[in-house]
């Protein structure tokens, strides 16, 4: 059977577009996952269902916070590497 070339993938597996938010993706990603965890554990972990409250809302609070910090110095760099090469490398 032959391969077909006009697949998205272009047959060399499961790829990303480059992009200058890839690892604020990545980040995104494990963040979303050990909420998710957390999420399942603190139950267990706290009794009192105020601290699972506030340990909820400030594991949510700091990965926002994580997330805009990266995102704006990701952001950041790509700015100035365009107006660096303004025409493209």
């Amino acid at each position: 059977m032959a391969k077909d070339f006009n697949s998205i993938t272009g047959g060399k597996g499961l790829t990303v577009a480059p992009s200058p938010l890839n690892e604020v993706k990545l980040d995104l990603g494990i963040i979303l996952a050990v909420g998710v965890l957390l999420l399942l554990v603190q139950g267990r972990a706290l009794d009192s269902l105020s601290l699972q409250l506030l340990l909820l809302l400030s594991y949510g609070l700091l990965g926002m916070v994580w997330i805009v910090i990266r995102t704006r110095r990701a952001m950041t760099q790509f700015n100035r590497a365009r107006k660096q090469y303004p025409d493209g490398p």
